[in-house]
């Protein structure tokens, strides 16, 4: 075999890991951004060393050793991705203001294709889904780093505990202790990262609230969204610390701070397991509708009970290969 018909062989032998190394880092960091730079930074070392790769675990393994001690050098600057909730408490609409945070503050939404790989098992699919939940992943972010790589490989990934051992270096009884410590952490911390009940594929009743969502939505029909929220339901707009608690607030804000939203038009995107939306608001000045937020909708017991908007358009749309500017509606760009 000819070296650059190797070389094309390691290559698509590495990009066949591609999308689930995403979501390995994405989980570890909380940032899409970040996981894809890991992730490339994982493939380069791979492919600089592939010489010493001596096939003494599979490739599999190798890589996932080696994209965990990039994500493990990334996290020594001690930085946690949050959402606003995990730092501030919720803003009565009367006190609401729109203070920005930097853009390393914040959990940001990934597009499921970029790290969801395909699979026949729907179980595992579920799993797979319900891990890169924001409210899984924010959870995620408050474990050290170590313990984080040890419950999403063991509990996430399904790797036997001496194998994570292997990978991480160190012995059985400490990665069991590890993840046991972790599990603990998440049970005290995160009681709300099971309350997105969304089924895969959603279910008929799911589908249908999404549609009266879109209703509500486009039509600024308070009384209909009203409808549809649970009366705890939770707003955010990172990169704003400000959240709001319950109906009347989130559409009081809408009606308000958020006017301008009025005669917006929503494109659905799958987005961290979750269903979402890329909403396009009108634009006075242009014509024609720009991109405003991505959306990110949690749904329990029949009722929206996370309504997560994302508004630093110029990094999220492109990342869901979405324009930043349509002239009519979105059905059109789809």
């Amino acid at each position: 075999m000819s070296d650059g018909t190797a070389t094309v062989d390691l290559d698509v032998r590495l990009e066949q890991h591609r999308v689930e190394l995403t979501g390995y880092c994405y989980r570890m960091l909380g940032s899409s951004f970040e996981a894809e730079d890991a992730v490339q930074d994982t493939m380069i070392r791979a492919w600089r060393s592939f010489e010493k790769f001596e096939g003494r675990s599979s490739l599999r393994s190798w890589l996932y050793r080696i994209a965990t001690n990039v994500c493990l050098d990334m996290l020594t600057a001690g930085n946690k991705r949050a959402r606003p909730m995990d730092l501030t408490e919720s803003t009565p609409l009367a006190q609401a203001a729109l203070a920005p945070r930097p853009d390393n503050t914040w959990l940001e939404p990934v597009p499921d294709a970029r790290v969801l790989p395909t699979t026949a098992d729907p179980a595992e699919a579920a799993v797979a889904k319900e891990t890169v939940r924001l409210a899984f992943v924010a959870a995620l972010q408050k474990l050290p780093s170590k313990q984080r790589a040890v419950l999403i490989l063991r509990e996430v990934l399904a790797w036997k505990a001496s194998e994570v051992a292997e990978l991480l270096d160190t012995s059985v009884a400490s990665v069991n202790s590890a993840l046991q410590r972790a599990r603990a952490t998440l049970a005290e911390s995160n009681g709300d990262a099971a309350e997105a009940d969304v089924s895969d594929p959603l279910d008929e009743e799911q589908q249908k609230l999404l549609e009266r969502y879109v209703a509500a939505f486009e039509g600024y029909d308070m009384a209909a969204l009203t409808a549809l929220l649970h009366e705890d339901a939770v707003m955010t707009m990172p990169p704003f610390d400000l959240w709001l608690t319950g109906t009347s607030d989130i559409t009081g804000f809408m009606t308000t701070l958020g006017a301008p939203c009025a005669g917006s038009h929503l494109v659905p995107v799958a987005v961290n397991g979750l269903p979402g939306f890329a909403q396009y608001k009108p634009d006075p000045e242009k014509g024609g509708f720009s991109a405003w937020a991505v959306q990110v909708l949690e749904i329990s017991e029949s009722r929206i009970t996370g309504f997560h908007c994302f508004l630093d358009t110029a990094r999220w749309f492109p990342l869901f290969d979405l324009p930043l500017h349509i002239e009519g509606k979105p059905d059109q760009v789809q």
